[in-house]
């Protein structure tokens, strides 16, 4: 399996709640097998555990409650009180109830080698993955004391202050071993990382496969982050071009991508439709294009308008006549990043994809592109999208009632949706929700997060109206999916 980054093993772990295993089962599960792996190591002797506040300290203080059988000392760098997660409380809670005697550092001079002397084993649980930048005290100082000690030193998931990614970090245990949790993390594997990482096994924490294929609110996190000095624009700028021979398919897909957090969106239209579509909203900036469907001429402004937008979301209600795709091959080619959907996907296309490229067909559309008709045994159509994804360099959103996202690399999967959503509209609305989510983000990831969403929407909106659910329904519950999950 290949090296995951850290901000994807915390949405694998996010997943694993919403598919029903608890973060404290998973706790429970890395903890054992921290203990298990010291079991291997050394039969009796004295065990010194430098736990953090977080969830590898978590981790660490369940393996302390596994190894109550050695001579086992937990030190707690901080306050109880400090504990920041419900599960690490938890297991600091029972550990308060054994005869493992626990020491509270609160201050770098309470840290000195007398408290890691004569240890055969270390555990350093202070941080996992999650830490970035300067390191603070008394952690710097417990970094350094364990360094010192002379003592098989074991860390848990990533040796503390390592980078998880692979980036600069100001100082890191050096470990004699790493238990790393899941699947490798791509930092392990830098060059140098050796020196820092020791011998690094791989634990199994009982992770099932599902919570990596099929998508969930972990994979929404990323998108849900903006900087307080934030400036207009800069959660993306989203160009839609579509319509002429229908006004509604794009006015869906650019409410779908302003929901969904665009900062602004413009939509490109032929004249015939343009005032349709600017009467859906006051939030939609509406250009203007020549006569009754898009055409060669219009290329000199949407060209324009290419460079002004993060991101181009191309096909809905185009039409199939033959001087609008003859534009949209010569408007393809001027995209950084595009979403391609609807008319705009036919064989025409095929030469003009690129990495930069999510196309969101369904079935039907699918066949008409790559000239094959779409598996219908599920395991024999995840191996053809993936297939055809490698063969083209682009990320396919496969529309259907299990949506399959894939890269060429990896594949993912969305459950979420229901059979109402069969109304027209509702993927003009996830083209649009997915335009917003690529603006500033990788392909895949945007691809899959827009699908999930798209997908809940849908199914909170299926609870209110029931099979005559509309595409603007979907619309309206996009925030509520992404927020609410968020602060659940």
């Amino acid at each position: 399996m290949e090296a995951i980054t850290s901000s994807r093993m915390a949405a694998i772990d996010a997943n694993c709640e919403y598919l029903g295993i608890k973060r404290l089962q998973l706790m429970e599960n890395a903890g054992a097998a921290v203990a298990h792996a010291i079991k291997k190591r050394i039969t009796s002797g004295r065990i010194v555990i430098i736990a953090g506040r977080g969830n590898n300290g978590g981790d660490a203080f369940v393996a302390a409650r596994h190894l109550c059988d050695y001579d086992t000392t937990v030190i707690l760098i901080g306050r109880k009180e400090g504990i920041k997660t419900q599960e690490a409380r938890h297991n600091w809670n029972i550990l308060e109830k054994t005869s493992i005697p626990l020491i509270q550092i609160t201050d770098s001079t309470m840290l000195d080698t007398s408290l890691v002397k004569n240890a055969d084993i270390i555990i350093d649980g202070i941080f996992g993955t999650g830490i970035k930048g300067k390191i603070s005290e008394p952690e710097s100082t417990a970094i350094d004391i364990i360094n010192e000690s002379g003592s098989q030193i074991v860390s848990v998931d990533v040796p503390s202050g390592f980078d998880p990614d692979g980036g600069e970090f100001e100082k890191s245990v050096r470990a004699d071993l790493t238990l790393t949790f899941h699947r490798m993390k791509v930092g392990l594997l830098a060059g140098g990382a050796g020196k820092y990482t020791g011998e690094i096994q791989v634990v199994d924490i009982g992770i099932p496969r599902e919570a990596e294929l099929f998508v969930g609110p972990g994979d929404i996190q990323p998108f849900l982050r903006r900087a307080p000095s934030s400036h207009k624009g800069d959660a993306g700028r989203v160009l839609i071009i579509g319509g002429g021979a229908y006004s509604g398919a794009p006015a869906l897909c650019a409410m779908g991508a302003l929901r969904a957090g665009a900062d602004i969106v413009t939509v490109a239209t032929p004249e015939n439709v343009s005032g349709i579509i600017a009467s859906f909203s006051p939030n939609l900036i509406v250009r203007q294009l020549s006569g009754d469907r898009l055409v060669e001429n219009d290329i000199p402004l949407i060209s324009d308008l290419i460079r002004r937008h993060d991101v181009v979301v191309i096909g809905m209600g185009l039409g199939t006549a033959e001087d609008t795709i003859r534009a949209v091959t010569k408007i393809v080619p001027l995209c950084r990043k595009a979403v391609i959907d609807a008319d705009a996907l036919g064989p025409f296309l095929r030469p003009l994809l690129h990495k930069n490229i999510i196309i969101t067909p369904h079935a039907g559309e699918m066949k008409r592109l790559s000239g094959a008709d779409v598996p219908e045994d599920e395991k024999e159509k995840i191996s053809f999208i993936k297939n055809f994804a490698r063969d083209n360099n682009v990320t396919v959103l496969l529309k259907g009632v299990i949506d399959i996202i894939s890269d060429g690399s990896e594949v993912r999967a969305s459950r979420t949706g229901n059979a109402g959503m069969t109304v027209g509209g509702t993927g003009d609305v996830l083209a649009g929700l997915t335009g917003a989510l690529f603006a500033k983000h990788d392909a895949l990831e945007a691809a899959s997060a827009a699908a999930f969403i798209n997908g809940a929407a849908g199914d909170m909106a299926f609870e209110e109206f029931g099979y005559g659910l509309l595409a603007t329904d979907v619309i309206d519950y996009i925030t509520e999916v992404m927020y609410e999950r968020d602060s659940g």
